[in-house]
């Protein structure tokens, strides 16, 4: 372990300086994963590796929680800061993922721990979540599911929209630019035009509910051959919980004049009710370490959609940090409500055992 600064004075904030220590961009998670196996080993757990890279400490199965080893990319260089906020000294740790998701990542290995309940770190959470349905696939249904997520240690998440990509391919005859007829370039324009008006925003309607269109990725021009035009687009939906996926991909095949689109598979949304187990134990657990609990629904995607589309336990997302802070450039997290975290998980699991 590298972790050496004054404020570093507990495992979870040891574990967590060192895991944002060591870079993961999906793809390269390995020595990240290697650290964590390393964590549970020198306490008397047993960890592995699947075949997938996901890190297993298998052990009491009355609660799994699992979290992503993975980051997008991006450096920033790891340190810890102070800063002074209401005459109280605030300490922060400021790193790539120390918010998504080494922050929920690391609570979840020492609550695993301190109450000998099952713990995964998954890999590709922010690619193709591929660690997640390794683990579906592979993994017998445990009684409970806690996601891990930046929900802020006093929230929790119930709810995420669902996913759908497609990549958009169009050819067209080349041709002088004067002349009217539209090329392969024009019909991916006209068709994603038509899709964005199918699925036009309603301001009265909350994000959550509604499907949010966006392209991604373009390319179009002239051929190899010279003698046509090709277009390219991918493309992402937001599938709220009242639609489906194969809903949405009808609405926009619907809408094609010319062009083919290659769906993926979709990640179909989630919705959890407040009143199932888990729920009720954060809320209880979040209460007594001192917080005004929030139930949150979010307009992204987690690997609890995964989870959800393979078992019928009860389940929810959890973790420190504040997902605004997702993906940018001033990553941090407050060291003081990961500690928290530690807590109410450890409160959390124990109920749920």
């Amino acid at each position: 372990m590298s972790a050496t600064h004054e404020t570093l004075d507990t495992d979870v904030r040891r574990l967590l300086y060192d895991l944002v220590d060591t870079p993961s961009p999906s793809g390269e998670e390995a020595a990240c994963a290697e650290l964590l196996v390393e964590f549970f080993e020198e306490r008397g757990r047993e960890a592995w590796l699947d075949d997938a890279g996901n890190v297993r400490a298998p052990a009491d199965d009355s609660v799994l929680l699992t979290s992503h080893l993975d980051t997008v990319p991006g450096d920033i260089p790891v340190r810890v800061e102070e800063r002074e906020a209401d005459e109280e000294t605030v300490e922060e740790l400021w790193g790539r993922g120390s918010v998504d998701a080494k922050g929920p990542l690391a609570a979840m290995a020492v609550a695993a721990v301190e109450t000998g309940v099952s713990f995964v770190g998954v890999v590709g959470e922010e690619t193709n979540s591929r660690g997640a349905r390794y683990l579906a696939e592979h993994r017998e249904e445990p009684d409970a599911v806690v996601n891990g997520e930046p929900s802020g240690w006093d929230a929790v998440t119930l709810g995420y929209r669902g996913f759908l990509a497609g990549t958009y391919l169009a050819t067209s005859e080349s041709g002088h630019t004067s002349r009217p007829e539209p090329n392969a370039i024009e019909d991916a324009m006209a068709w994603w035009s038509e899709v964005q008006s199918e699925f036009e925003p309603d301001e009265w309607t909350p994000v959550f509910e509604q499907v949010t269109t966006k392209p991604v990725t373009f390319d179009g021009g002239l051929g190899e051959d010279g003698l046509s035009v090709e277009a390219t687009m991918d493309v992402q939906f937001r599938v709220p919980p009242e639609l489906s996926a194969d809903e949405i991909r009808e609405v926009a095949d619907g809408a094609l004049g010319a062009g083919t689109v290659n769906w993926k598979k979709p990640i179909p949304p989630v919705m959890e009710s407040s009143r199932n187990a888990v729920a009720r134990a954060f809320r209880v657990a979040i209460r007594n370490a001192g917080g005004d609990v929030s139930l949150l629904r979010k307009t992204g995607t987690s690997d609890m959609n995964i989870f959800r589309g393979a078992w019928t336990c009860p389940m929810a997302t959890y973790g420190p940090g504040d997902s605004s802070l997702d993906h940018a450039p001033d990553e941090h997290t407050d060291l003081a409500n990961v500690d928290s975290a530690v807590t109410v998980l450890t409160e959390v699991a124990e109920t749920l055992q």
